[in-house]
């Protein structure tokens, strides 16, 4: 019998280690030792995370200069700033994984990544902010609060300021709603052409069905995710029937219905999602220009900040 060597029984070790680990719900830690697959899918997935924050500012971002009052503006530009912000916890957290991020950005601004394909639609009116708020930051919430029992410890971490916020968000999104539907005729008419617009891209957000999903059971078996997409899926529209009616919105099913065991829909339109994902959906050329352009007219900054932080440091060493 040939014997291991150190090597392979050094792995072996670190492989029951790590599972059982998995299997006491303890978390993973950036120092402790992990399996290639595991690493590479967190980045994947805490990168396109970050990436879906950051470009999910420019929907809501395009609606600062036109909302209605100042209260609604203040209200909408400490939103994004909160989206800026999860973004930056999100790719720290991702970095603790070895990647860089200046690597993410590149990948991102490249095309090379990926993120949520919620934000490649428009927001050609002001209730396309209540929609946002109310079913995507709704879905997020849905998918999101489970993260924060996520295996990988920075980023469950993350994941419990991120979710609060979100909540807020949300109840903004409602809010917004419920205002226009207490409207006018016109008001009502906007509200719900936004909800129709933007309820199947909501569901969407989830991915795609359990038996299609590469990646979704394997997540699961490590506690990165702790629900399945249709799971999540089902939670979500479970969530938003009893708040559509108190708004007096009509969600955009004439299929949808409780069968005792679940919820029952029309079927969700995955060849859309696949081409929005794919990049051709109808925001994903602007939504990466505007990502480009902000990047190359900020290297100034970036490259002044790496000045002064080199002149902080002969500084110190000087002084020393």
């Amino acid at each position: 019998m040939t014997t291991p060597a150190p090597t392979a029984i050094e792995d072996l070790d670190e492989q029951a280690n790590f599972d059982a680990l998995i299997a006491a719900e303890q978390r993973i830690e950036p120092r402790d030792w992990m399996p290639a697959a595991y690493r590479k899918t967190l980045i994947r997935q805490i990168s396109q995370h970050a990436h879906s924050e950051i470009i999910g500012m420019q929907p809501e971002g395009n609606w600062i200069t036109r909302a209605p009052s100042l209260k609604r503006k203040a209200i909408l530009m400490a939103k994004v700033q909160d989206e800026a912000g999860h973004g930056l916890y999100l790719y720290s957290a991702a970095q603790t994984l070895g990647i860089t991020r200046d690597e993410m950005t590149e990948q991102l601004i490249e095309g090379k990544a990926r993120y949520s394909s919620i934000f490649n639609y428009p927001t050609p009116t002001w209730a396309d902010m209540g929609a946002i708020g109310w079913l995507v930051d709704g879905a997020a919430i849905c998918n999101q609060v489970p993260l924060c029992r996520a295996s990988y410890g920075p980023y469950g971490r993350a994941m419990v300021r991120i979710c609060k916020e979100e909540s807020f968000h949300q109840r903004q999104g409602f809010e917004i709603l419920l205002t226009l539907m207490q409207g006018t005729e016109a008001q009502r008419d906007m509200a719900q052409d936004a909800v129709n617009r933007w309820y199947w891209p909501s569901l969407m957000m989830f991915g795609p069905p359990d038996d299609e999903s590469p990646n979704s059971a394997q997540s699961m078996q490590w506690k990165i995710k702790r629900f399945s997409n249709d799971e999540l899926r089902q939670r979500f529209i479970g969530m938003l029937v009893p708040q559509a009616e108190i708004l007096g919105i009509t969600l955009p099913d004439p299929e949808l219905r409780w069968d005792g065991d679940h919820w029952h829909t029309s079927e969700i339109d995955w060849t859309e999602f696949h081409e929005v994902l794919s990049g051709r959906g109808p925001m994903n050329a602007v939504r990466l220009q505007n990502r480009r352009a902000a990047h190359e007219e900020g290297a100034w900054v970036r490259e002044a900040a790496v000045v002064y932080a080199a002149k902080q440091a002969a500084k110190q060493e000087a002084a020393a």
